[in-house]
């Protein structure tokens, strides 16, 4: 049962980076098709993002009333629905009206997913897990791609993505028997003591948003994880535009190892997976943001070759990997079982407001000062992520001496 499930929600991670990238690689095709200006995609990504902050808030509720099984059975098919919707779109503002269910279902399955691996599987399975999903949202474009050069145009990669959500749905929905049986605590190798779950015993029921943020530490994972995620999506957004600009960089060149940084963070998630259960969440995490400032100084360093700044974008992604499973994955020890839905929802929603946030905000302030202020800018979000993190291990530490409650 332990393995069957495992399999299937490495599946379902896969999915979930499926149609992550695809509306980024079809727009130059999709726009000129639907006569709309380019800037009109930021339209599309943020009723996106603002379906999943709304779907990630109301995830704990859900998930609680019907379980992690359905949730993700249920989402999946959402977001299966809206991929098929979009297909089948012949005009922007129809675009806008599914990417609302698109949105909806990318988030209530992110944290479902995310809190129930958190509580029954080892940290190495929380690494290669997201190493999977940037495996999707890798696939995605050669399938864009394939798409347009085969003729078939846009809709048809929108429709096949589509029908592997549907597909992903049927398999969900027929393995919900399973979602009951794997060992919560068995199962799953990390240091939540038996003190943890006779709280959670103790505490059932819907954990209420302002409950949550009162939880000592919470604000400060949050603070930490918007960082993570606003230093992730920039460097995404502009890394490319950044070598090219600042520091003379070829194009194709730059192009290239903007797609390493992906590619690091990647690589970098499976490679982390054989070490994750021995060095621990902590370490990871703080390893991670000082890798990324390390690289920050390669970048910065101001040498007549490229090859130390286009190696600090590799060693960046590298140094991004394992942080963002690690800080999920560390929630029911840091807060609790019965709050960590709860508090992972409210993570995926900052996840998604600082990836939503940061680039456009990196933009205005780059128009200001120039794109050169762009390692400084990561490694600003870089620094404030690792205080904040040290700051609630610090937290945690003190609370397990007093043998206070992870709960408010």
């Amino acid at each position: 049962m332990y393995s069957l499930l495992l399999a299937i929600i490495y599946v379902a991670f896969v999915s979930l980076g499926l149609p992550d990238s695809l509306v980024g690689a079809g727009w130059p095709v999709m726009q000129r098709d639907l006569g709309v200006p380019v800037a009109y995609a930021g339209i599309i990504t943020m009723i996106i993002a603002a379906g999943t902050i709304v779907s990630s808030l109301a995830s704990e509720r859900l998930t609680r009333r019907l379980g992690a099984g359905v949730v993700t059975a249920l989402s999946v098919g959402l977001t299966a629905a809206a991929l098929i919707g979009f297909s089948l779109s012949g005009s922007f503002w129809v675009l806008c009206l599914w990417a609302v269910p698109y949105g909806l279902g990318a988030g209530a399955v992110d944290a479902a997913l995310n809190n129930y691996v958190a509580l029954h599987y080892a940290a190495r399975h929380m690494s290669w897990l997201h190493g999977c999903w940037g495996l999707g949202a890798s696939i995605s474009p050669f399938v864009m791609s394939h798409a347009i050069t085969s003729g078939a145009g846009w809709p048809s990669a929108y429709l096949t993505i589509g029908l592997a959500q549907v597909v992903l749905t049927a398999v969900l929905l027929v393995s919900l028997p399973l979602w009951g049986r794997v060992n919560p605590v068995g199962a799953r190798h990390t240091t939540t003591t038996d003190d943890d779950d006779e709280r959670a015993r103790e505490q059932p029921g819907h954990v209420p948003l302002v409950r949550a943020l009162r939880i000592p530490g919470v604000r400060l994972v949050l603070v930490a994880f918007f960082a993570y995620c606003a230093l992730e999506s920039t460097s995404i957004l502009w890394a490319s535009t950044f070598l090219v600009t600042a520091r003379d960089v070829a194009p194709a060149t730059a192009a290239a190892f903007a797609s390493l940084f992906l590619l690091g963070i990647t690589a970098g998630r499976f490679l982390t997976g054989f070490v994750a259960d021995r060095i621990g969440d902590r370490w990871l995490i703080r390893g991670g943001f000082a890798t990324v400032g390390a690289a920050v100084v390669m970048l910065l360093v101001p040498l007549e070759s490229d090859v130390l700044a286009l190696a600090g974008l590799v060693v960046a992604g590298l140094g991004c990997a394992p942080v963002y499973p690690a800080i999920i994955h560390s929630t029911p020890v840091n807060f609790g079982r019965s709050s960590s839905q709860a508090i992972i929802g409210i993570q995926m929603a900052a996840a998604y407001t600082g990836s939503t946030l940061a680039p456009p905000a990196f933009g205005a302030l780059s128009a200001w000062t120039g794109l050169w202020v762009l390692p400084l800018f990561l490694a600003v979000l870089a620094a404030l992520g690792l205080v904040m993190s040290e700051r609630l291990n610090r937290l945690v530490a003190r609370r397990a001496l007093a043998g206070e409650p992870v709960t408010a």
